[in-house]
């Protein structure tokens, strides 16, 4: 009986254990997952961030492309080695690039608070300058940031919005929805404004309903608002296309920016203005280079000026040609503000061009225009020290044509001109003074020479794209400018190495450039 009594206690007690460890392996209860919610209230694409009541939407496109006697992404070949076609400019250029797009929104009793960032992962060949950037940025296709394994990350657009105001880097109040892209693909068609990579800058927009806006902003010049000051009492070290050399001093006031916008279902009219303070340095800087000395500061500088620009924009939807076509096109008008006319999504280019000759004597052939804001002549260079803007207007548009829901056309093209105000012989004008800089005993002009620094710039082109599914897009486009400049007869010049000294006859240029890209956005 104690045997029996015993076998019954013990199992109990293993079946207790049994039943313990059991319960010990049985899994805990999980918390709640919290799911990705997509948020509806800004668009496709949006979700909430977790936990949050902010919406997130990410973006962006990967793009290869390649042009053809040019730099990348349809960089006509105007100056540099490109310029000159000599042997070490590449006959490609070929860029890859990622884009990320972050885009933030939240719901608040003042309304939406948005954040936006936009930044580039890129690698690219030199393209049109092997020669006289070596060692600089962009680096060697043998070292740095274009070697192997480099590449740069640059950031376009960074800003805060909320209430109407914008801060931080974003497209200039000045500009039109389409910058300098109406139907093209390169990113240097000129005539008009282009701040698609963004400038630092304060804005306010106002919404008078029905489509009206009016937007006033300040923004930072520095970077993309200027193109330069020519002091024109000292000759460039390298003087076969320019004159003078660069004296734009410091940032003293922002630029002060503003639109008018009417918004319809029938396209887009829009006017803009801007006003530009130039601020130039010192009377003296070192002969050749135009960096400051020991003496800058007491020679006294010019008093600065206040230019500005006006442009007028027009988009029309839907017209005849077909479902979705439109037309957009916009016009210039700048005195001392030139990069709103010769403008890209870089820098503003001067355009040194070389190219055959049938003058018995000469070398080759040379254009060339030199793009500045302003210029000024010291009292004791002669002038009257005060500073000269220069005048530019330009027009640029397109016809966008689609042919069905995969393949478009866009036929494109722009003209702008440049203008050294006064007479050659004046040194009270910027003519004057640009020509006395410019014309020396020891270039030999010949007896037809005429000065005269003026020039125009035409550029055409047509692109055609094929898009085989959503989001993808193959495109080709070909594209030409020609250089007006309108000096005349001869000279004997030292252009920048390679090109010998040597007599090149003044003639205008042209150059052709072929693009392919595929891009998929997403």
């Amino acid at each position: 009986m104690k045997t029996i009594k015993s076998l019954i206690l013990g199992s109990a007690a293993g079946l207790l254990a049994m039943g313990g460890a059991q319960a010990a392996d049985l899994p805990v209860k999980a918390k709640a997952v919290e799911y990705v919610k997509i948020c509806s209230l800004y668009g496709a694409g949006f979700f909430y961030i977790p936990g949050t009541d902010t919406c997130i939407k990410l973006g962006g496109y990967l793009r290869a492309d390649v042009t053809f006697n040019g730099g990348v992404y349809g960089a006509p070949f105007w100056n540099g080695d490109g310029g000159q076609t000599n042997r070490y400019r590449d006959y490609f250029g070929a860029r890859s690039r990622m884009q990320l797009t972050v885009d933030t929104r939240t719901a608040t009793q003042y309304g939406v608070v948005r954040t936006f960032g936009l930044s580039n992962w890129q690698f690219q060949n030199n393209g049109t300058a092997n020669a006289t950037t070596l060692g600089t940025f962009p680096a060697s296709s043998t070292t740095g940031l274009m070697g192997p394994g480099g590449g740069y990350v640059s950031v376009d657009l960074l800003f805060i919005q909320f209430a109407g105001f914008t801060f931080g880097r974003s497209a200039s109040a000045y500009s039109t929805p389409w910058h300098g892209y109406p139907g093209n693909n390169t990113s240097f068609l000129m005539g008009g404004n282009d701040s698609v990579t963004g400038v630092n800058n304060i804005q306010y927009q106002a919404q008078f309903g029905n489509g009206v806006s009016a937007t006033i902003g300040l923004e930072d010049p520095s970077v993309y608002d200027r193109t330069a000051v020519l002091n024109m009492a000292f000759v460039p070290t390298v003087a076969s296309n320019a004159a003078g050399v660069g004296a734009y001093g410091g940032t003293h006031a922002p630029d002060i920016v503003g639109n008018v916008r009417v918004d319809q279902a029938w396209g887009l009219f829009q006017i803009s203005g801007r006003a530009h303070e130039v601020v130039p340095s010192y009377n003296i800087l070192t002969a050749g280079t135009g960096v400051p000395n020991n003496v800058s500061e007491i020679s006294g500088h010019p008093d600065s000026k206040w230019g500005g620009s006006v442009m007028a924009a027009l988009q029309i939807k839907n017209i005849p040609t077909g479902a979705g076509d439109d037309i957009k096109i916009d016009a210039s008008y700048t005195k001392g503000a030139v990069k709103d006319v010769i403008a890209t999504s870089a820098p503003s280019p001067s355009f040194v061009m070389f190219g055959g000759t049938g003058l018995a004597g000469a070398y080759q052939s040379i254009g060339f225009g030199q793009t500045a804001d302003a210029t000024y002549l010291p009292v004791f260079a002669g002038g009257d020290g005060q500073l000269k803007l220069v005048d530019a207007w330009g027009v640029r548009g397109a016809f966008n044509h689609n042919w069905d829901p995969q393949w478009s056309t866009s036929l494109w093209g722009a003209y702008s001109a440049v203008r050294y105000s006064g007479t050659v012989g004046d040194l009270t004008t910027a003519k004057g003074q640009w020509c006395a800089n410019y014309t020396t005993a020891a270039k030999a002009p010949s007896a037809d020479y005429v000065c005269n620094p003026d020039f125009n710039v035409a550029q055409v082109g047509m692109v055609t794209r094929w898009t085989p599914v959503a989001n993808l897009t193959f495109s080709g486009e070909v594209g030409a400018i020609f250089l007006d400049q309108k000096m005349t007869g001869s000279m004997l010049l030292t252009p920048t190495a390679p090109k010998p000294v040597a007599r090149y006859e003044f003639r205008d240029q042209s150059t052709v450039y072929l693009n392919f890209q595929a891009r998929r956005n997403f």
